[in-house]
């Protein structure tokens, strides 16, 4: 139509509220597929933080199993020490009982040094650990031979129980006197009348 505007007619466009939610509202960014997304402290992965704390967890799990391991080892040392401790004094109580102090054993034997029937009597004593073998031939203290016999040494030497035996010599038809004493034997041989020590 000649005379026409060009512009289209108010009353053909919509109405639009001036002050409207949409209007103000900003368009939502479409990421491109060709750009990779930012990371921001949000999209880190949450694993790895986990995995600290797993980490931790690990390590106070650990702690608390290993205390009382740690624990039941020190008692049980502790155990030990005092077992060793008790059976010493056990020991030590048992040969006071049986054998005093200084530690005495005490034998009669015919031995072929009695001048009647009446046996001889020895006593064989630990002496600061030193052994000593008293004689009585017959009962006769006025008759009495003392024999040194060796020296112990190490610690608690004086407490070591000494005893004796006699058994049958291969020289004479008298017994010899054997002295033992820890993990040694002394043969004492039985000669002219009195004992030797035998040659090792």
């Amino acid at each position: 139509m000649p005379g026409a505007s060009p512009l289209t007619p108010k009353s053909v466009l919509r109405h639009r509220p001036l002050f409207s939610d949409k209007l103000t509202q900003e368009r939502p960014t479409v990421v491109r597929a060709s750009r990779p997304p930012q990371r921001t402290q949000e999209t880190v992965p949450p694993f790895v933080y986990v995995g600290k704390a797993q980490t931790l967890q690990k390590k106070a799990h650990l702690s608390n199993t290993l205390a009382p391991i740690g624990v039941g080892m020190l008692v049980a040392l502790l155990a030990v020490l005092l077992g060793q401790a008790l059976l010493a004094w056990c020991a030590t109580t048992w040969d006071d009982l049986h054998y005093g102090r200084p530690r005495t054993f005490q034998s009669d034997a015919f031995v072929g040094h009695e001048p009647a029937h009446t046996p001889s009597h020895f006593i064989v004593l630990n002496l600061h650990g030193r052994v000593e073998i008293i004689e009585l031939p017959g009962g006769d203290p006025t008759k009495a031979k003392i024999y040194l016999g060796p020296q112990i040494t190490g610690p608690g030497a004086d407490l070591v129980p000494v005893t004796m035996q006699f058994v049958p010599s291969q020289l004479a038809h008298h017994p010899d006197m054997l002295v033992q004493f820890q993990d040694t034997q002394i043969r004492f041989r039985n000669i002219t009348g009195e004992f030797q020590v035998a040659a090792p």
